[in-house]
């Protein structure tokens, strides 16, 4: 059997292997083993702490994989895909041991969607559970969506590229400096998102008020995402500063996303994700209409 290769950065023609790989297994599970983030990274060009997996049989890429190792604090998290043609033939074994080897034995890795075949090579690679995120659904049409009621002073408007990417960086890591993944976005990460197809400002809210001097304050934000082929609308992101948490806002930025993904985009259905013991956040969203639709799971190495 073929070994893995390790690399820090891919060719165009490795990308475009790889995607294929990545979108043929996606219409085979029902979502992509890769996610979002693992996407960019393999076609944005070399990322410090960013390395590539490879697995080739023949000439063919039966495998990908990729290592970060971007946090000062948790470690390496991995994501890994065989082509299902090929599965069944000890390539996710070999991809996992090889993650492992590469992290030096201290990994994440994520099963997104939680198959029971990822489960399994999860025992056999000695991982362990140890985080849920969960992708909630609720029907946009026949439900009732009032206006926002925004907390005094606050007034919503759009994200305008270039002027308000400072700030919202700063607002992000604020609102997200529990969660390194999200609150450790960069100016090219934002880039790479401005960039792609589904990206537009209409669809991004920002929470403002007066912040003296003629200025203003950014205090929290909802990006949605509209997945056109799905006809799905997704609640992509919320945040609150924390100076600004628990006087409803963040609700009422939800409610004003969730109308534009209605009203404005004419979408039956709405999605996000959300980490399964987030209670607080959870609730609220159950109370909007969110059921659980599906889950990925995040396994570790024992500590």
């Amino acid at each position: 059997m073929s070994d893995v290769v390790v690399v820090d950065e891919v060719t165009a023609e490795v990308v475009r292997d790889a995607q294929r790989l990545i979108d043929e297994a996606a219409r085979v599970d029902g979502q992509p083993a890769v996610s979002e983030q693992g996407r960019l990274q393999l076609r944005g060009g070399r990322r410090e702490g960013v390395r590539h997996l490879l697995l080739w049989e023949r000439g063919e890429l039966v495998g990908y994989g990729q290592l970060e190792d971007n946090d000062p604090v948790e470690a390496p998290a991995g994501e890994f895909v065989v082509h299902p043609a090929h599965r069944g033939e000890g390539y996710g074994r070999l991809l996992g041991r090889a993650l492992l080897e590469a992290s030096g034995r201290r990994l994440r890795v994520w099963a997104h969607g939680g198959h029971p075949a990822a489960r399994h090579l999860a025992r056999m690679l000695g991982l362990t559970l140890f985080r849920e995120l969960r992708q909630m659904r609720m029907p946009l049409t026949d439900v009732e969506l009032p206006e926002p009621v925004l907390p005094p002073g606050v007034r919503l408007r759009t994200f305008v590229p270039g002027q308000d990417d400072t700030a919202w960086l700063a607002a992000n890591a604020a609102s997200f400096a529990h969660h390194p993944e999200q609150g450790g976005m960069t100016q090219r990460d934002l880039d790479d998102r401005k960039a792609e197809p589904w990206f537009d400002p209409k669809g991004f809210f920002l929470a403002v008020r007066d912040g003296g001097e003629g200025g203003e304050e950014l205090v929290g934000f909802h990006w949605t995402k509209v997945h056109s082929a799905d006809q799905l609308g997704e609640v992509y992101v919320v945040g609150v500063v924390p100076g600004a948490q628990g006087g409803g806002l963040g609700r009422a930025l939800t409610v004003a996303g969730l109308r534009y993904l209605a009203l404005d985009r004419g979408l039956p259905t709405a999605m996000l994700y959300v980490d399964a013991d987030n209670t607080p956040a959870v609730t609220v969203y159950e109370r909007l209409g969110f059921r659980t639709h599906e889950a990925d799971l995040m396994y570790r190495t024992e500590l």
